[in-house]
C-alpha cells in the first residue's frame, strides 16, 4: 500500500463536518476511493464531493436512509492549501460545512476536475428526456 501525507490506499480520510446553530465540529473518517489523489478521475472525484455531503447529511439526519439521493449543486466550493502540505476540498450549504483532506494533488489540478464535474452534473441535470 501507497501512503503519502499520512494516508494509506485504498483511501480513508477525514471529513471535518460542522452544522449550522452548533458550537463544535465533529470529525468522520469516509472511504471511497481507491485511487491516490494524483490519479483520480471525474468519478473518484464525483464520489469524494458525494460522499461529504453524506457525511454532512448524516450528521443531521442521522436516522435517514443511508443511501438518500444526493446532487452536485446547490453548495459552495474551495480548494486551498493545508498548512502541513497538500490541499483540502470545503463546501458550504445553507446545512453547514465539511471539509476533507488534506489530499496530496496540485490545487489547480483538484479544482479544474471539480469544475468538471459539476458542470457535467449541471449538464445532465438540465437534459430533458
Amino acid at each position: 500500500m501507497a501512503q503519502r501525507l499520512g494516508y494509506a490506499y485504498p483511501m480513508e480520510f477525514p471529513v471535518d463536518i460542522w452544522l449550522r446553530g452548533d458550537n463544535h465540529a465533529t470529525t468522520e473518517v469516509i472511504a471511497l476511493v481507491a485511487n491516490e489523489p494524483r490519479a483520480w478521475t471525474d468519478a473518484d472525484v464525483a464520489a469524494v464531493l458525494e460522499g461529504m455531503l453524506r457525511a454532512l447529511d448524516r450528521s443531521r439526519h442521522p436516522d435517514a436512509a443511508p443511501d438518500r439521493p444526493v446532487a452536485l449543486r446547490g453548495f459552495s466550493w474551495i480548494v486551498t492549501p493545508f498548512e502541513t502540505g497538500g490541499v483540502v476540498i470545503a463546501l458550504e450549504l445553507t446545512l453547514g460545512a465539511v471539509v476533507a483532506g488534506p489530499f496530496d494533488v496540485p490545487e489547480r489540478e483538484l479544482s479544474a476536475t471539480i469544475e468538471r464535474v459539476l458542470g457535467a452534473q449541471r449538464a445532465a441535470a438540465a437534459r430533458v428526456h
